[in-house]
């Protein structure tokens, strides 16, 4: 039932519309439906079966203490697998360094630390990603200065799809005012 009043040039237009809502509706028919929207509390059934957990977190303790001592001893071997490839850090003087930089720090000796003892660590473990903060006490020298105190630092773990662990990013920062056994030591001025 056309109307009359209808130019015959814009009847082909017209049909042509026609067919393609219908086609859009076929297909809105076959689409598979939509998931439910996201809410806070969906997030409990992506959690990690807790023994998995456990075992990520000692993986990350083993990787913490490597880190340590790699740092201690300068061993660039160790660091250089400890590191990702695309690792950026940022020094507690507000220096951003990758990878490549950091590993030369180790081999020219621009950090040398001759104390670093950790203490405070927390390890949070988000899908293949931990994020350990601590603190530490620290002496040594940076950059040929004299560099001792008490730093808060964030350590980035991504876990690859081989298993591997690698830091991907590290941030540390005076921590002015830390308590220390019993009393609170404010930390000595940044040179």
């Amino acid at each position: 039932m056309l109307r009359r009043d209808i130019p015959s040039r814009l009847l082909p237009i017209l049909l042509a519309g026609v067919a393609a809502s219908g086609f859009a509706v076929a297909c809105l028919a076959q689409a598979p439906p939509l998931p439910p929207p996201h809410r806070p509390n969906d997030i409990k059934q992506h959690r990690l079966p807790r023994n998995a957990k456990r075992e990520m977190h000692q993986e990350v303790d083993a990787l913490e203490r490597q880190w340590r001592q790699a740092q201690l001893s300068d061993d660039i071997d160790t660091m250089d697998k400890l590191l990702s490839d695309d690792f950026l850090g940022t020094t507690a003087n507000g220096q951003v360094v990758t990878k490549a930089q950091q590993l030369d720090r180790m081999k020219t000796h621009a950090l040398a630390l001759t104390q670093l003892d950790i203490s405070d660590t927390k390890i949070k473990l988000i899908g293949q990603v931990a994020i350990v903060n601590s603190l530490a006490q620290i002496a040594g020298m940076m950059d040929e200065k004299p560099i001792e105190g008490a730093f808060r630092y964030t350590r980035v773990y991504q876990r690859l799809p081989n298993g591997t662990w690698k830091i991907t990013s590290f941030s540390a920062t005076r921590a002015p005012n830390v308590q220390i056994g019993n009393s609170t030591k404010p930390a000595p001025p940044a040179s």
